[in-house]
């Protein structure tokens, strides 16, 4: 059964900048410090990007001392990866399906 791919989170993934602190979050655990040194990004820039991708559900935080790090959860990135692969199956499958105009 074809669900619809979640168009929150992949207008929130959309985002250039959300999309590279995800792709930082892919390969490690990173603080505010470490994301702004990757990124170039201002600290409240990147702080607001951060407050989207957690209210979104796609990082997790962990504090540790006066420093908040951030993780990526890879259940959410899995099942967005999962509705895109259902959506490619589906229309593998419709490839010759044509409706005849009236």
């Amino acid at each position: 059964m074809l669900t619809s791919v979640d168009t929150d989170l992949i207008r929130v993934l959309a985002d250039p900048l959300r999309f590279q602190i995800v792709t930082l979050l892919a390969k490690e655990t990173l603080c505010t410090t470490h994301l702004v040194e990757e990124t170039g990004a201002k600290q409240t820039n990147l702080s607001n990007h951060l407050r989207v991708l957690r209210e979104a559900g796609i990082v997790d935080t962990e504090p540790c001392g006066r420093y908040t790090y951030y993780k990526l959860r890879p259940d959410v990135i899995a099942r967005l990866a999962d509705q895109f692969a259902e959506l490619a199956e589906s229309a593998r499958k419709a490839a010759d399906n044509k409706r005849a105009c009236p």
